[in-house]
């Protein structure tokens, strides 16, 4: 099945920054784009858009203007648009499951900053199955040429990071540019060490020698998969928010993993990835894994 890819608005500039995101990217993969903006009724609303049925229509006008200007851009992009009444992050969510990857806008001041997530936000990339895209209001096309990298963060085995690489090379390809993975270490504590890990590490030669064979091997399956796609293999020690962060810098795009499952507080975002969405410079994709 051949999925959209799926932009939420909401009339907001970060929100069509996001949706300009995603035309774009559309527009890279050879797929259709679909633009969703959830509603609720307003009750208490000024008295000349108290009716229901007048608040659906200015918001349908409104996602019809959106959707005219992507056409003028985009010209042969096919693009359709949902107006489903009802909480945002439910409808987003079910949206985000019949999408290639969801776009969403995030607000921010400046690379300290970065975004900040509202709860709609939060609960839409703690719950989606797919890769949601948080975008800031600013982001420009621009920001995405001059050989600028893709970021994306590796931890664990092959299998750990295997649904995330696959993204972060798929959107490399269609981009055309270079991708940086990272993958960072610090060192255990003593307690940690046992007769197994050792012999590991003295096979491998070495902490920093073990951690680049393990970037390899998880890497060697998609590169195999996506040989037009230049790779940088990037070890370093420290933590892994920071390493990732420090590399997005100057990247087009940031990937992050999202483990996949619910505890007993409910589904979580995951502290790194919640560190890169909060202080990256540039738009930032979290895509679920097991």
């Amino acid at each position: 099945m051949t999925r959209p890819i799926t932009a939420g608005v909401d009339g907001t500039d970060e929100s069509l920054a996001a949706l300009a995101w995603a035309a774009r990217e559309a527009v890279r993969r050879r797929l259709a784009l679909r633009v969703v903006h959830a509603w609720r009724f307003q009750q208490d609303a000024a008295p000349d858009v108290a009716e229901r049925d007048t608040q659906e229509r200015w918001v349908r006008d409104a996602v019809a203007g959106a959707v005219r200007t992507l056409a003028e851009r985009h010209p042969d992009l096919e693009v359709t648009a949902d107006v489903p009444e009802g909480d945002a992050a439910e409808s987003l969510v079910a949206a985000a499951a019949d999408a290639e990857l969801l776009a969403l806008g995030s607000r921010g001041h400046g690379a300290v900053v970065g975004f900040l997530l509202g709860s709609v936000g939060q609960q839409v990339i703690a719950e989606a199955v797919r890769p949601v895209v948080l975008v800031r209001a600013g982001d420009q096309a621009a920001a995405e040429a001059g050989g600028r990298e893709i970021v994306v963060g590796q931890e664990g085995g092959p299998d750990d990071s295997a649904d995330v690489l696959r993204f972060a090379f798929e959107t490399a390809a269609a981009r055309g540019a270079t991708l940086r993975a990272v993958r960072a270490w610090t060192l255990p504590p003593a307690f940690a060490y046992s007769p197994g890990s050792l012999r590991l590490l003295d096979d491998a030669g070495g902490l920093e020698p073990y951690e680049t064979k393990a970037l390899g091997e998880a890497l060697a399956p998609w590169r195999a998969r996506f040989p037009e796609v230049r790779v940088v293999e990037h070890v370093e020690m420290g933590s892994a928010g920071q390493v990732l962060l420090s590399a997005a810098g100057r990247a087009q795009l940031a990937v992050v993993g999202r483990r996949a499952r619910r505890t007993a507080v409910g589904a979580r975002i995951g502290s790194v990835a919640h560190g890169v969405l909060h202080h990256a410079p540039c738009p930032v994709a979290v895509v679920p894994h097991a």
